[in-house]
């Protein structure tokens, strides 16, 4: 990873909320993790391709990761950095960055794995046509 903004095909503006914030001032690590999971679910939710609740597939996280590199605090805006580093038949690795204001440096930089699966069978099926049309646009 390592690259700033620029070498992310998506990028999504996130705020912080005061309850963010540990007893040491700034992000607690949890929130990093739920601010990857909110940019990813919801780039695919402002673009009409997923409704986890109604759709007949959804995505189960079976990796994620992080490096945290500098502190993220309340009140900063932050903006998520996607993109698909590798895109299997149900799976997708993503890469995030989180930067903390309007920093060119990363503040945290993590991965994300998500396996399709079937709502019913909760067995691992393809990921739908509309979702890896724009899984693709997003591969680097």
């Amino acid at each position: 990873m390592g690259q700033g903004r620029s070498g992310y095909r998506v990028v999504r503006q996130m705020p912080t909320r005061w309850h963010d914030n540990d007893i040491y001032g700034h992000l607690n690590n949890t929130v990093h993790y739920q601010l990857f999971d909110t940019a990813v679910n919801g780039h695919l939710m402002d673009l009409g391709v997923l409704d986890p609740t109604k759709d007949d597939t959804v995505f189960w996280v079976v990796e994620s990761g992080c490096r945290y590199l500098a502190p993220i605090a309340f009140p900063d805006a932050v903006t998520a950095g996607l993109r698909v580093a590798h895109l299997g038949a149900s799976s997708v690795r993503y890469e995030i960055a989180l930067y903390a204001g309007d920093g060119e440096s990363p503040s945290a930089e993590g991965v994300f794995v998500h396996v399709c699966v079937s709502r019913t069978s909760r067995r691992a099926v393809p990921i739908p046509a509309a979702i890896r049309a724009v899984l693709e646009a997003m591969r680097t």
